[in-house]
């Protein structure tokens, strides 16, 4: 079924208006018309089927006929990696929410290939922000996850709102395996975490202190080098499989 995005719907109202970029969407490329039913959602958890009444040039007025019931709750997982080159970092925010992340952090590294203005930071985040939104109409995901602007590794590390378990993906010999400190943290009833993904060359010495001191354990995704993508899908996904409930 089609699905449309409609941040801060009323689901009380009998009637909403669907204008902008998604009722171009919707009129546009999809062909809906008056009678058309299809799915609203507001990027924070809800959902409703809706059926169109009315289209007036670029908006869309719409009826709902029935809430939806909220999607089972996933582990909380918050991804920050270092941007990669190209547009591989497109395809890690698509993938990365339809894993069902919470939150992309891009970051910039001392190895980071990828080096952005204020003004290109900007663009790239809104671009991604969109890439995560069209994830999400296309997988059934209800909520939005944020993807933030890219930031230094080093500020990052700062934060303290980041949730859970905190695991840094590293290719040094102390590393333990993922699967370890996974198998653990559910032992002990963990819901959440937080995974650090390096660049193409890898999180320098100092910066893998860096995440040691922040409290970071690395952690070993097997004798293969991946790719960062590679990496970010089978990271997530283990920790999908370990902390869902």
């Amino acid at each position: 079924m089609h699905r449309c995005c409609l941040p801060g719907a009323d689901w009380s109202a009998d009637s909403l208006l669907l204008e902008g970029e998604e009722a171009h969407h919707a009129l546009r490329v999809m062909r809906l018309r008056p009678g058309d039913v299809c799915e609203l959602f507001d990027g924070e958890g809800q959902a409703a089927r809706v059926r169109v009444a009315a289209v007036s040039g670029a908006s869309m007025r719409v009826e709902v006929e029935e809430l939806l019931a909220p999607l089972p709750p996933v582990a909380e997982i918050v991804l920050a990696l270092a941007v990669p080159k190209g547009a591989h970092m497109d395809l890690v925010v698509q993938k990365a929410v339809e894993l069902g992340v919470s939150r992309v952090v891009p970051l910039l590294t001392q190895r980071t290939i990828v080096r952005l203005d204020a003004r290109e930071a900007q663009a790239k985040q809104l671009k991604w922000q969109r890439t995560a939104l069209e994830a999400c109409k296309q997988c059934g995901v209800n909520r939005v996850p944020q993807v933030e602007l890219p930031q230094p590794y080093d500020r990052f590390l700062q934060r303290g709102d980041v949730p859970g378990l905190r695991l840094q993906c590293a290719i040094l010999p102390q590393a333990r395996p993922l699967r370890e400190l996974l198998e653990a943290a559910r032992a002990d009833g963990a819901s959440a975490c937080t995974l650090l993904i390096g660049p193409e060359g890898d999180f320098s010495p100092a910066e893998y202190e860096a995440g040691a001191a922040a409290g970071y354990a690395p952690v070993s995704l097997g004798p293969i080098i991946l790719r960062v993508e590679t990496a970010v899908f089978m990271a997530v996904a283990a920790a999908r499989y370990a902390l869902d409930r």
